[in-house]
């Protein structure tokens, strides 16, 4: 009978094994997918450039809604189908352990099993939270940005000074925008500026607000944007237009980048 129990355990814990390479797998298959997607997304709109001011400004606005859709899809289908049947594995898990007839090397995988869990359930948790922010709805953009800052600052060795107001005339959607347009300017500022100073400052008055952003990275040379401008940097551009905005760059290779976006209310 001991030995029937031993032999279904083995079973059991086999199965967990690979429930969790394929729940890996299918977490690795979405992030790809959703990066590839974007990237094809942007790229067939920019295409289109040709076209008149007014079609292409339209044609930028539904890119954005379409990468924001998909990011709220992609970060629900992360929290519905792949962070609950992993919360199921890390639960079961547990069960097993308070098994005193397990052995001590059954033991050490289920505790193997029970770290992988935890740990893809975190970047699942963690990649949601990137695509669509809860914080940003519940309780605005100043705090979304603050906790922004401080996950920035935790997970690097980048200092943020920042000065946030809070911008209550503008609606969720726009609220979004601007989150966005400073996330990008962050990754911007950590993957190509190798920056380790950030310093955000956003300010409001009866007409509109402006931001700034500036970062003591490896700059560049601004005349440069003409020739050649990037996704992330098309995007900014394409959020500035939607807000009725400006955006002034101010850039020396080897001395940071400043990026003024002045932008006006809707009356």
């Amino acid at each position: 009978m001991e030995k029937e129990l031993m032999e279904n355990e083995k079973l059991i814990i086999q199965a967990l094994v690979y429930g969790i390479i394929f729940l890996v797998l299918v977490t690795t298959g979405l992030i790809l997918f959703f990066h590839y997607s974007r990237q094809k997304i942007v790229q067939k709109e920019l295409e289109k450039s040709a076209l008149k001011l007014e079609n292409q400004q339209k044609i930028l606005q539904t890119s954005i809604a379409i990468q924001e859709a998909e990011r709220t899809r992609i970060a629900q289908d992360l929290h519905d189908a792949i962070s609950s049947k992993l919360n199921i594995i890390s639960l079961s898990t547990n069960v097993l352990l308070c098994d005193k007839v397990i052995n001590i090397k059954q033991r050490e995988s289920l505790n193997q099993i029970l770290e992988i869990t935890t740990s893809t359930l975190e970047s699942s948790r963690r990649i949601a939270h990137d695509l669509m922010p809860p914080i940003l709805d519940k309780f605005g953009l100043k705090v979304a940005l603050e906790e922004l800052f401080d996950d920035v600052s935790t997970n690097t060795a980048i200092d943020i000074e920042h000065n946030i107001e809070e911008l209550h005339k503008l609606n969720e959607s726009n609220q979004l925008h601007v989150f966005r347009i400073i996330q990008e300017l962050i990754n911007n500022s950590i993957k190509h500026g190798k920056a380790k100073e950030l310093a955000v400052f956003m300010e409001q008055d009866a007409s509109g607000f402006v931001i700034h952003y500036q970062d003591n990275g490896v700059g560049f040379n601004v005349l440069d944007l003409h020739k050649k401008t990037g996704i992330g940097l098309q995007n900014i551009k394409s959020r500035v237009k939607i807000l009725n905005g400006k955006l002034k760059i101010d850039s020396i290779q080897n001395n940071g980048s400043h990026f003024i976006i002045n932008c006006k209310y809707n009356e």
